[in-house]
């Protein structure tokens, strides 16, 4: 979801093209900018945050050009300052290529609270060209070089003239020593709460050859005119290799990108080239609503060239721009299908295999402690059933263990965890302690550590709820430590889940390696595969280490835990056209203006 690695394959990709068929605009995923799904939480306790979500768009100029051959492949990772001197990371943009000028298209989200002082931090690096194919949110910093740090207050931005704040680049110590290390300038803009958006479809005719042996490689790249005069970029296309008449995928504009429909955008067709000098072949300037009129009368827009020799003289180009389609779209949030009637049911897996070490000894994670104080697996259902019980509309719990050898003495890999033999369900939070405490003291440890069933189970659960009820979105969280011996069966039983209504949960507990989780999280990029070859409708998976997030309170759990549900759900939904009921969706807005 938002954070991809924009420049893939040397840049050819699309970056900021919105929900086009199942991708989705990148989801905040820190305590400073949180998604709809934490909001929700958060509100439904009283918390009612007083702040402006804003987004910042960043450009560089004249930076530091650490290749020798080529020029730096600059990203920038934005941090806040903690009252702590601690940096918490908002968010990166994406890679551009060979630029020691660069507009990042991908935007970094912030709430911004006018009572408090808010420093933000900006380190820019040039990303080694072996970490292409990697998403932007995967890279480990300290593989690329540090090309510069700018840093200023929140404040700064939003009261500045067009809210547009340009930073010196320095070093990490502070000083700037003698060299120039470029400059940042910072734009802010409010987020604008609109369901409205667009979805177009490009195509362009006789475009110049900027080519010597072969044809051009046109993509588009699509800016917003500002108030101060200058321009943001909103997105660009994929690159279309060899073609003189390319045709662009859709690509769907939100009204965040474009504001309103009489804003003018300016589009710029390129000649892509590897070395990042990519060749601009024209440009024209048209509102989305001079859009919607070229599309209705069928006719095409002429590109201009600026011409420096002919003093400011532009030349009018054959080459011209169509609009294949245009179609107005509303963008249905996670709160309005949550407020309309829209039901989240959750599936508990709890893992029972001896690698959890013997439940009598104080070092295994299954050990319940005399005292009262909880093991890892206790603690993991504890902070994970508030969240999910809030948004479980019965509060009644499918919940089985897997890997245990049970009363009748055969290993189980999807056994009720509460015993009964007619029922698997439990209730609450309590009901699934209950039962996995009582289970401790009927079921030994075993093995191997197969998902494989427990997925299944889940899955045809799901399935069957399909055939009464639509309005239904299933989750199922499993709680292990992270060993995993069935990696290529669960990798098969998720692709065939993925267009389920359904997503995984996956809670690793203790201090084990969790690789295997990462993998089938799908975080680097590239959807699971099965062993037919079947690669997954969407990503379902996500992977919480819960070492890392209990340490740093409920507001760090909670955001880990939803961090990615809401891009899911929305997935689903959007990619089947199932919309929320109109009527709970004007209530919800009336309700959320109030507040």
């Amino acid at each position: 979801m938002g954070g991809c690695f924009s420049d893939v394959r040397g840049g050819k990709q699309a970056v900021g093209v919105g929900l086009t068929g199942p991708s989705l605009p990148p989801m905040p995923t820190t305590d400073a900018a949180l998604n709809d799904a934490v909001d929700h939480f958060f509100r439904s306790r009283g918390l009612h945050p007083q702040f402006t979500q804003l987004e910042l768009s960043l450009s560089g100029s004249n930076l530091r050009d650490r290749d020798i051959i080529s020029k730096s492949d600059p990203m920038v990772v934005a941090y806040t300052k903690k009252r702590d001197g601690t940096l918490e990371e908002l968010g990166r943009t994406e890679v551009i290529m060979n630029s020691l000028d660069p507009a990042w298209i991908e935007k970094i989200t912030v709430a911004y609270h006018f009572e408090i002082v808010q420093p933000l931090i900006f380190h820019v690096y040039d990303v080694d060209t072996k970490y292409y194919n990697l998403p932007v949110k995967t890279l480990k910093l300290n593989d690329q070089e540090f090309l510069g740090e700018g840093s200023c207050v929140l404040s700064e931005i939003v009261t500045k003239q067009g809210q547009s704040l340009t930073l010196d680049l320095h070093n990490r110590n502070g000083s700037r020593g003698l060299k120039n290390l470029g400059k940042l300038t910072v734009h802010a803009e409010e987020t604008v709460a609109s369901r409205n958006a667009i979805e177009v479809i490009f195509h362009c005719s006789h475009l110049d050859n900027k080519d010597l042996f072969s044809k051009s490689d046109p993509f588009l790249r699509i800016s917003r005119i500002v108030e101060n005069g200058g321009s943001v970029p909103i997105c660009k296309t994929e690159v279309v290799d060899n073609n003189l008449n390319p045709i662009w995928r859709p690509l769907c504009l939100t009204m965040q990108q474009f504001v309103s429909k009489d804003n003018p955008l300016v589009i710029e067709c390129f000649d892509f080239n590897t070395s990042g000098n990519h060749v601009l072949i024209g440009k024209l300037q048209k509102s989305v609503a001079e859009l919607e009129k070229l599309h209705k009368q069928k006719t095409g827009a002429s590109f201009i060239l600026p011409s420096s020799a002919q003093h400011g003289h532009e030349k009018v180009l054959k080459g011209q721009l169509f609009v294949d389609q245009f179609c107005e779209k509303q963008l249905y949030s996670f709160i309005d299908y949550v407020s309309s009637g829209f039901e989240f049911n959750f599936m508990v897996a709890v893992d029972f295999t001896a690698s959890n070490g013997n439940p009598r000894t104080p070092d295994s994670l299954h050990y319940i402690d005399s005292s009262g104080r909880f093991n890892a697996y206790q603690q993991a259902i504890m902070e994970v059933g508030e969240v999910i019980q809030f948004y479980d509309s019965d509060r009644r719990f499918p919940a089985w263990g897997f890997g245990g050898r049970t009363i009748d003495g055969t290993v189980s890999h999807c056994f009720n965890l509460n015993g009964s033999a007619n029922g698997v369900e439990v209730e609450g939070v309590q009901g699934i302690m209950a039962a996995y405490a009582s289970a401790l003291n009927h079921v030994a440890l075993a093995g191997p550590t197969l998902f494989g069933q427990v997925i299944n189970n889940a899955a045809e659960i799901t399935r069957q709820s399909l055939s009464y009820n639509s309005r239904k979105y299933f989750v199922l969280l499993i709680i292990t430590d992270g060993v995993l011996t069935d990696l290529q069966e669960t990798k098969d039983a998720l692709v065939r889940a993925s267009d389920l209504p359904l997503s995984i949960l996956i809670v690793g507990v203790g201090g084990a390696d969790f690789k295997q989780m990462e993998i089938l999280d799908a975080d680097n990029g590239c959807r699971l595969e099965s062993s037919t070859g079947r690669v997954a409708t969407r990503d379902i998976v996500q992977f919480v280490p819960m070492r890392e997030v209990c340490a740093g309170g409920q507001t760090s759990v909670v955001q880990a835990l939803l961090e990615e549900l809401p891009g899911q759900f929305l997935t689903y939904m959007r990619s089947r056209d199932i919309k929320p009921s109109a009527v709970n969706i004007t209530q919800t807005s009336a309700s959320y203006a109030a507040i």
